[in-house]
C-alpha cells in the first residue's frame, strides 16, 4: 500500500506521520500492495477534518471525520474505513485479497444482510442545465437529482454537500 499525505493550512508534525503509518498498517491485511491511500488532512479554525481515501482496482473506500483532536480525528476515520468493510463483509471478501491468512480476519465478524430495495420509482428525464436541476431538486426537498444534462447529452447528478453548498457527478467518457 503506498501512503499519500496532503496537509492543508497546516504543518505535521513527525509524529503524526508516524502514528498514521502505524494505524495504516492494520488496513494492509484488507487490501494488496497496489492499493493507494489518500489521507488528506485540513485544519479550520478550531478542528480538524481528515479524510482518507483508499482506491484498489475498481474500489474506493472513504472516510472523512470531524474533530478538535488530530489524532483522535485520524483514528476515528480509520475506524469508519473498518466499519465499512465490516459492514459490507460478504460483498467485500469476494473482491479483496483470497490470501487464507488475511480471510482469518473475516471469519469474527458477523456478515450484515443483504441490500434490501424497499421502493422503486420511474420517471420522466427530460433536458435541463444544471441550475435547473438544482432548483428542481430543492423544490422537491431531496438530497440528489438525476437529470440528462441539456449541454452535453449525458445522464448526471447534482446533490447537496455536508457543507450546504452543491456537487455535480458527470460521467467520465
Amino acid at each position: 500500500m503506498t501512503n499519500t499525505f496532503t496537509a492543508r493550512k497546516l504543518t505535521f508534525k513527525e509524529n503524526f506521520k508516524e502514528h498514521a503509518e502505524i494505524k495504516l498498517k492494520k488496513l494492509e491485511k484488507f487490501f494488496s500492495e497496489s492499493a493507494d491511500t489518500h489521507v488528506t488532512v485540513t485544519h479550520e479554525k478550531d478542528r480538524f477534518v481528515v479524510e482518507i481515501t483508499i482506491k484498489e482496482a475498481h474500489m474506493i473506500f472513504r472516510s472523512e471525520h470531524t474533530g478538535s483532536d488530530l489524532i483522535d480525528t485520524f483514528d476515528d476515520t480509520i475506524d469508519g474505513i473498518i466499519r465499512q468493510i465490516q459492514k459490507n463483509k460478504t460483498r467485500l471478501e469476494k473482491k479483496l485479497r483470497n490470501v487464507s491468512a488475511d480471510n482469518a480476519f473475516f471469519e469474527h465478524m458477523e456478515a450484515e444482510e443483504d441490500y434490501k430495495v424497499v421502493r422503486s420509482k420511474k420517471f420522466n428525464i427530460k433536458p435541463l442545465d444544471i441550475e435547473e436541476a438544482i432548483m428542481q431538486m430543492n423544490l422537491i426537498g431531496h438530497q440528489f437529482f438525476v437529470f440528462e444534462n441539456a449541454e452535453t447529452g449525458d445522464m448526471n447528478v447534482v446533490y447537496r454537500r455536508n457543507s450546504g453548498d452543491y456537487g455535480l457527478i458527470e460521467p467520465n467518457n
